[in-house]
């Protein structure tokens, strides 16, 4: 109990702050996602969290930027005015955006809006950014970025249904697909990085069979990634790469986040919310192609003809010659 309450009176206000917000969002997702994991069977179980997984990122995000809005100025384009409103604008934005997914109010605007604002990052911060530094980590963060934005499509192409939707999702795919595959081989190249997400941060000492994780998950993604692509056993290989994930998040991230939450400097302790959030994030936007799957349900290409038939043979109005 004293090393307990040691920990939370060392907590900067910052990291307080991301993990209220992070809880906050974890009680209201496992509240309105209740049903359809009482529903779910199997793995299945794991798609039901998807929405869960997906809010919960957002909240804290949304709360560092309202922590940290001075020192998140260098994140806003330099031409760009009123840069302290844009910080704060953002972080009122990711938590509305993580209150609609997670309870499922309105998704198709709060999807379509969060993967338009993914998108519009790239363009004016990472890739640019990327373009002029050069590097794998760059590069690797306008990919995850993305792919967040894909996610977001694909969640309100979701809610919005029809043919619209199965548009909207069919764009937002790609961009997942294309994140698989370049973490995928990442994975390979750098293979003693914490998995999932392949940024800087190297596996603890104390994880066994390192290097064989990093290439179980690498091969892991680009076989899903592949599928993606091709759109072919898209539910399949989502849910099982998105529990793998969540797998991941649980196991090793959060003994690195409770680590690093022990550590009496802010930056640590933003970095291990940071790094927990990105790859639940992630393990969010591959299940949610393996929602889309479940509840779009592609056209018949039966379908069509059979309508025509219908129509050819049904007697006109007024009673036959």
């Amino acid at each position: 109990m004293p090393t307990v309450l040691a920990v939370f009176l060392e907590f900067s206000r910052p990291a307080l702050s991301m993990s209220a917000a992070g809880l906050a969002l974890l009680a209201i997702g496992l509240w309105a996602a209740s049903s359809d994991i009482a529903q779910a069977r199997g793995i299945d179980k794991i798609v039901a969290l998807t929405y869960l997984c997906f809010a919960i990122p957002l909240a804290v995000f949304g709360a560092e930027h309202l922590s940290l809005g001075k020192s998140m100025l260098n994140g806003v384009p330099p031409y760009m005015p009123w840069r302290l409103f844009w910080v704060y604008f953002v972080g009122f934005a990711l938590i509305a955006a993580s209150l609609s997914i997670a309870t499922k109010i309105q998704v198709r605007w709060s999807g379509l809006l969060f993967g338009t604002m993914m998108v519009l990052f790239v363009a004016m911060l990472h890739l640019p950014g990327a373009v002029s530094a050069g590097g794998r980590i760059p590069w690797t963060i306008v990919v995850r970025e993305m792919s967040f934005g894909g996610a977001g499509w694909v969640l309100a192409g979701t809610a919005m249904g029809g043919v619209r939707g199965r548009s909207l999702i069919t764009v937002g795919r790609v961009p997942i697909a294309i994140a698989a595959i370049f973490f995928g081989v990442q994975h390979f190249l750098h293979p003693l990085g914490l998995p999932g997400v392949p940024l800087e941060k190297q596996m603890p000492r104390w994880i066994p069979a390192p290097a064989f994780i990093d290439y179980l998950t690498g091969a892991f993604l680009i076989i899903a990634g592949v599928c993606f692509l091709l759109a072919r056993r898209t539910r399949m290989a989502a849910t099982y790469l998105g529990a793998w994930i969540v797998l991941l998040v649980v196991v090793i991230y959060g003994p690195v986040l409770f680590g690093a939450l022990a550590d009496p400097s802010t930056e640590v302790q933003v970095e291990g919310l940071n790094y927990f959030a990105d790859t639940l994030l992630f393990g969010g936007v591959i299940l949610s192609l393996a929602r889309a799957s479940t509840a779009i349900p592609p056209p018949s290409p039966e379908s069509v003809p059979a309508k025509f038939l219908r129509m050819a043979s049904a007697p006109l109005p007024g009673g036959t010659l």
